[in-house]
């Protein structure tokens, strides 16, 4: 029979981050695992080259005590390790281009760069092997997943805040906490220190303040791992659902939590059943299922025609959920594109393709696709539900001479359901950090991580970036 700390949903969420064995990892859970570290590590690496990556980094510049964890794609350069866990995870979701999960979150930046902090932050007689590493992230996964059921309101897209900044804050805890080796007690800790530093509102998205929900995230879970080990105390009770006192609930609606059970012989990580989507260019997820619809209703129009003419087009009718901050008309920045379906269908229907180069300063401010931009009509069909699971895409090309062409997307290449080959996403890592790092190195990377789990220390990986 479990103790009476243990039968509380909080105590069995430390209890899971205590006792999970690395003998409890599937091979699908490490194979769709090391493939979430490498994509991440690629998004990281040429967002290590943006505007808002320098900012963040010249901020952390300012304090140079304990300078010990390499920062993305800058050789020779270390930072104390909270520091460099946030700069890192302010590089994943830079341009957004990390991965997404559903419920709706980006689980891999919120984790990732805090633990490769840790291993370069612990003595050399303390360093973590490649396949202690790897729990230590599916943990990090697993409890953001957790918790992202709790709440019905969790599985739309977000309106309130920005799910990293909150269960992603709880992931890096959970993650840090599993790979310093916390008590049971200091892993409850360290979830409860963790609530009291996450949030963050979802009208900075669409600035360049949103790649700090994730910098934050990471960071702020590792600190409050650091002050659990140190002795500090919070709610024990704070996944739990107690009337009257918010705990975790603060933040969702509907909130229903369920203990998380201990592991025995085996445990089911969420990872196994719902796997992750990876984007084939820098923009919010939903941007994705829009543009294969644009290009999808793009050849039909080539088809029609014998090429493309934005002259033919007398109306470009969006048909797309219900979501205020990614319906954006005219945008004006690349952070704005990036959370436009207008920008990103008219994209799509110009160039034909999307990819980093789409969010320059020269390619948003087209005079041909501001022309196209005055053509789109927005509609919300009650059965498209603002929902990464069941949403759709849908584009009809109102012709001049009346005639309707119609391009649809269900499913993305690169979601969950559709998910990118290996060759795929390998192609996406190699063009990610060559922005940053010749062939031999990238080549190496990938190298490390196929064969994470066999990795005798895992801060190599950390220091090879």
């Amino acid at each position: 029979m479990l103790c009476a700390a243990q039968e509380t949903v909080t105590g069995s969420f430390a209890s899971f981050i205590h006792a999970v064995q690395p003998e409890h990892l599937s091979e699908v859970v490490l194979h769709r695992s090391k493939r979430m570290i490498l994509d991440s590590i690629g998004v990281g690496l040429v967002g290590s080259t943006t505007h808002v990556f320098d900012i963040a980094l010249r901020y952390c510049q300012l304090y140079a005590s304990n300078a010990v964890s390499s920062v993305y794609g800058k050789k020779g350069l270390k930072l104390s390790p909270t520091l460099a866990a946030f700069v890192n995870g302010v590089a994943a979701h830079s341009m957004d281009f990390d991965d997404t999960w559903h419920p709706a979150t980006h689980p891999s930046g919120a984790v990732l760069p805090a633990l490769l902090a840790v291993a370069q932050m612990l003595p050399p007689s303390a360093k973590p092997n490649g396949l202690d590493f790897l729990l230590a992230f599916n943990v990090g996964i697993e409890v953001q997943g957790r918790l992202m059921h709790f709440s019905t309101e969790a599985h739309n897209i977000p309106k309130r805040f920005h799910p990293p900044s909150v269960v992603g804050t709880l992931g890096s805890a959970a993650a840090v906490a599993k790979l310093l080796s916390l008590t049971r007690t200091q892993c409850a800790n360290a979830l409860a220190i963790t609530a009291s530093l996450a949030g963050a509102p979802m009208a900075n998205a669409a600035t360049q303040a949103k790649p700090l929900h994730v910098g934050n995230a990471t960071r702020l879970g590792f600190e409050a791992a650091l002050l659990a080990a140190q002795g500090m105390e919070a709610s024990p009770l704070i996944l739990d659902d107690l009337p009257g006192c918010s705990g975790f609930s603060a933040f969702y609606d509907n909130y229903q939590p369920k203990p998380l059970p201990l592991p025995a012989n085996s445990h089911q990580f969420l990872l196994e059943k719902q796997d992750i989507a990876f984007k084939r260019f820098p923009a919010h997820l939903g941007m994705h299922w829009i543009v294969d619809a644009a290009l999808s209703v793009r050849n039909l129009l080539i088809n029609y025609a014998g090429s493309f003419s934005p002259a033919l087009i007398r109306t470009i009718l969006l048909r797309i959920p219900v979501s205020k901050y990614i319906n954006r008309p005219f945008p004006e920045s690349e952070h704005q594109a990036r959370h436009s379906f207008q920008f990103n269908a008219c994209t799509a229907l110009l160039d034909g393709k999307m990819g980093v180069h789409s969010f320059t300063d020269a390619s948003i401010h087209r005079q041909e696709l501001k022309e196209l931009l005055a053509k789109v009509l927005v509609e919300h069909p009650e059965d498209n539900i603002a929902n990464f699971d069941k949403m759709y895409g849908e584009i009809a090309l109102i012709l001049e001479n009346g005639d309707v062409l119609t391009g649809r997307c269900d499913t993305f290449y690169g979601h969950w359901r559709k998910p990118l080959s290996r060759d795929s996403l390998l192609k996406k890592f190699r063009s990610n950090a060559s922005h940053v790092f010749p062939e031999d190195k990238v080549e190496a990377i990938i190298t490390i991580v196929d064969n994470m789990e066999n990795l005798p220390d895992s801060s190599y990986l950390a220091s090879s970036l």
